[in-house]
């Protein structure tokens, strides 16, 4: 049994998955992408694969480093993936979605599967029994909505979440959580309830760093895994690398 690292690098934080087999062991948060950070975790962890996923502009010398010292995959749109992506321009589907989507086609395969991931920004990933990657949507996330009211007004506030807001706010701090919060919650079970008009019979899948907020007020009957894109990177690094 080997030991495979899944980098992450989102909009908010970087993270990296620690595999043993195909199970996982820990989720480490980076406090910056520079080599001696990585080198560091390259030491103590001795991995023989290694997969980044990145939406932001990350230190090019991790790339040479970890092509260096591991079975290393770059994840992108010329990735070999547990499905396809009939789109109109495959090549601009974030990296964190392809990771969604195939950590669902890993779990549930063969089934429809609408894999929503809270992040930066909320994205509505739907693929269908044949391994197709349809498409979905996307839409502000809980941070980025409450960083619009705040900057884009005179007198609102910045505030933090809150799993225990009221429904009715009482004060402008419980009001913006409460308009957050729930909108979100029943904008999502909104868009699956839409799903379920067009489509019969799938799972709803629901990650992201933000799920434990919505998880309670949510009507639909979910999967809730907060580590399915580190699942996905894993089942994509596999599918990529064959030999250690």
């Amino acid at each position: 049994m080997y030991t495979s690292l899944c980098f992450d690098f989102g909009n908010t934080r970087l993270k990296c998955a620690v595999f043993e087999g195909k199970e996982l062991k820990e989720v480490l948060v980076l406090e910056n992408d520079d080599t001696t950070t990585v080198a560091a975790i390259l030491d103590q962890y001795q991995p023989k694969k290694a997969i980044l996923s990145s939406v932001i502009n990350h230190n090019a010398g991790l790339e040479t480093l970890l092509t260096e010292r591991t079975g290393f995959h770059k994840l992108g749109h010329t990735s070999k993936l547990p499905f396809t992506t009939p789109v109109g321009k495959p090549e601009t589907i974030g990296a964190d979605r392809l990771a969604i989507c195939a950590a669902a086609v890993d779990l549930f395969p063969h089934t429809h599967n609408l894999a929503i991931g809270l992040g930066t920004c909320i994205t509505y990933n739907y693929i269908n029994k044949s391994h197709e990657f349809l498409g979905g949507s996307i839409s502000p996330g809980m941070t980025m909505r409450f960083r619009a009211m705040h900057e884009q007004t005179a007198l609102l506030p910045m505030v933090e979440p809150d799993h225990h807001f009221p429904l009715i706010g009482f004060d402008t701090k419980t009001n913006l959580q409460s308009g957050v919060i729930m909108g979100m919650a029943k904008e999502i079970d909104g868009i699956i309830d839409a799903y379920a008009l067009k489509f019969n019979n799938f799972n709803v899948l629901l990650t992201g760093g933000d799920m434990a907020f919505f998880v309670p007020h949510l009507k639909n009957r979910i999967f809730a895994d907060p580590y399915l894109i580190f699942k996905g990177l894993y089942a994509i690094c596999e599918h990529n690398i064959t030999e250690i």
